[in-house]
């Protein structure tokens, strides 16, 4: 009986610690800076709606995210209850998540969790990817596929430009991730065209700089809709696998201080 309770312990104790998200909750220190706010409430999508209408909406708010490394380690399961976590779906796969609220130049910070092989996606201005992806143990050299790359564009059915990341510093599924991102709007003259390209002037990646001063010609792959602009909205990928995220803040573009 010792030994059957023993194992039941083994099997359900790494179920447990996803359970709990794997590591204390709470906001990163540097947010009590000045200017930071947040743009998911915690409890619901005000001030989000779905990219296409068409499309069923299933992203849900939870308090906590679970990754059942033994029993599904492609999956992201959740409690069911309302929290602040956003999760893409009980499957993964649903419409694009996309602010009300139009943004400029911005300093983003957000947090996500991926499942074993899933990808996503943070889309500035809903055009210009950093990629979010399962490239934890990689040894190949790094892509614009890989997780904390500019993805690339996508012109005559081909990849085109991109930027891979500097280094792999992806964790392992189910563990908590962070984006730190410094982002330049587009330069548009009195007539409306365009002078100069967006930029990551720095993109931040679990704490290690993974981006520095990358230039978007154009829109990246899988961009919606819509022109480029001096301020458009933000859109997070929810179609390629569960993925969930927590902690999106963000606040005016301010000059970058090396931490």
């Amino acid at each position: 009986m010792a030994a059957r309770i023993l194992l039941v312990f083994m099997i359900c104790l790494p179920l447990f610690a996803q359970f709990n998200d794997g590591e204390a909750h709470g906001d990163p220190p540097f947010l009590i800076e000045d200017g930071w706010r947040p743009l998911f409430n915690g409890k619901d999508f005000t001030g989000w709606h779905g990219q296409d209408p068409k499309q069923p909406f299933q992203w849900l708010t939870t308090r906590g995210v679970i990754w059942e490394r033994l029993l599904g380690p492609t999956r992201l399961s959740f409690v069911r209850e309302p929290g602040d976590r956003m999760l893409n779906g009980p499957n993964g796969r649903t419409v694009n998540l996309v602010t009300d609220e139009k943004f400029g130049d911005s300093e983003l910070y957000l947090e996500f969790m991926l499942a074993k092989g899933s990808n996503s996606g943070v889309y500035l201005h809903g055009l210009y990817e950093v990629q979010i992806f399962d490239s934890f143990g990689s040894t190949e050299p790094m892509t614009s596929s890989d997780c904390g790359a500019i993805y690339h564009r996508w012109i005559d059915n081909q990849g085109v430009g991109g930027s891979p990341p500097s280094r792999n510093v992806c964790r392992p599924p189910g563990q908590w991730q962070s984006y730190h991102i410094w982002f330049q709007a587009p330069r548009f003259d009195s007539s409306g065209r365009k002078i100069q390209n967006a930029k990551f002037l720095r993109v931040v990646f679990n704490g290690f700089s993974v981006q520095e001063n990358v230039e978007c010609e154009g829109p990246t792959r899988a961009h919606m809709n819509i022109p480029e602009a001096p301020m458009n909205p933000l859109m997070l990928q929810g179609d390629h696998g569960p993925v969930a995220f927590r902690n999106i803040y963000i606040r005016p573009l301010r000059p970058i201080i090396k931490r």
